[in-house]
């Protein structure tokens, strides 16, 4: 059996190797902690790359929407320019298309107005006067005749106004002369009638 001495001695050895086994610190809980953190790093990035890749998305959504809208308007704009585009080329011929024809009425009206200025009927001798008065009428008639015609052609354009409100005196004289022979076809029948009455009335 050991001596007390000894024995005494062996326990604290164990002691103080308790102590310092105790002291110092272990390598697993460093290396948890190291791979903690490591992973914590690795997280964060994952989650800055993952928010970088979500405003990339929506950044390039929004492009590619505008580009759509771009798209969309230039169809319509294109569409539109074009055929406002060939509507204003017929205007524009119609219109120089109307200015010819104007010009053209402006020179015959001139001539027209010029042949009958010249006329001077107070100063026709009475020799002279059936002559002038048939060559006169003609004169007026036919610039009456090209009037009328002008007035038609240009009532169906943007220079109706020019001829509104005015009418040839032919013009009256033909709506006056529908409606005698109108009213002379309405009221035959009673005349012819009255007339018959008279005459049986005469004959007793």
């Amino acid at each position: 059996m050991p001596s007390a001495s000894e024995h005494t001695h062996h326990i604290r050895v164990r002691n103080t190797q308790l102590e310092m086994d105790h002291d110092r610190p272990t390598s697993g809980g460093e290396d948890v902690d190291g791979r903690l953190r490591l992973a914590q790093t690795q997280l964060e990035e994952l989650q800055a790359q993952r928010e970088e890749l979500e405003r990339l998305k929506q950044e390039t959504e929004m492009l590619n929407a505008r580009r759509r809208d771009l798209i969309a308007s230039q169809v319509e704009m294109t569409e539109r320019l074009s055929s406002s585009a060939t509507l204003i080329d017929r205007q524009i011929f119609e219109m120089r298309q109307e200015i010819d024809d104007l010009e053209q009425c402006r020179a015959c009206f001139n001539g027209h107005l010029t042949k009958i200025e010249k006329l001077n009927p107070e100063g026709w001798s009475r020799e002279q006067m059936e002559t002038n008065l048939d060559r006169a009428q003609a004169i007026v008639e036919h610039a009456e005749d090209e009037y009328g015609q002008a007035a038609d052609h240009f009532s169906r354009t943007r220079s109706a106004s020019i001829f509104s409100g005015i009418r040839s005196a032919r013009s009256h004289r033909g709506e006056f002369a529908q409606h005698f022979i109108r009213g002379l076809a309405f009221n035959l029948p009673i005349l012819v009638l009255g007339g018959a009455a008279i005459a049986v009335y005469l004959l007793r």
